[in-house]
């Protein structure tokens, strides 16, 4: 995917109530929220660091969103709207079943860490990059998990 548009996410927090990442695209920028990293486990966990290629498909629940293509040993991994994204287990609340919510602001729902204002975010992100597709690189900024 020469040429395609590279955008970047670099996780910055991570606990049991969710992943934060800071997310800068060619001309906008936002936050993200995932769930824990939990051994890449389907539905349980974030997906691995990695350059992923990212393009538009058709969710029955979503309509017209973005996918993340080749994630190994994984599929359905969406970039949608939500707000929580807490390991289940830990009885914490989640919006995502391993995909990744974007929102405008880091906050708090119910004392639960979360991505806000989501669904605004999404619709512009997708309006700025045109609904093309384009090259998404998760980077970790922290040390450890």
């Amino acid at each position: 995917m020469v040429g395609t548009p590279l955008v970047v996410q670099t996780r910055i927090y991570r606990s049991n109530q969710g992943t934060k990442s800071l997310v800068v695209a060619p001309g906008y920028s936002c936050k993200a929220l995932e769930l824990p990293w939990r051994d890449n486990q389907r539905g349980l966990s974030c997906i691995p660091p990695d350059i992923y290629e990212v393009e538009i498909k058709y969710s029955q629940r979503y309509k017209k969103i973005y996918w993340v293509l080749h994630v190994p040993g994984r599929d359905d991994i969406l970039i949608h709207w939500g707000n929580l994204a807490g390991d289940i287990a830990m009885g914490f609340i989640t919006h995502s079943a391993g995909c990744i919510l974007y929102g405008k602001y880091f906050g708090f729902l119910n004392g639960q860490m979360a991505v806000l204002l989501s669904r605004p975010t999404i619709r512009k992100f997708m309006s700025v990059m045109n609904f093309d597709p384009f090259r998404l690189q998760i980077i970790e900024a922290f040390g450890g998990v």
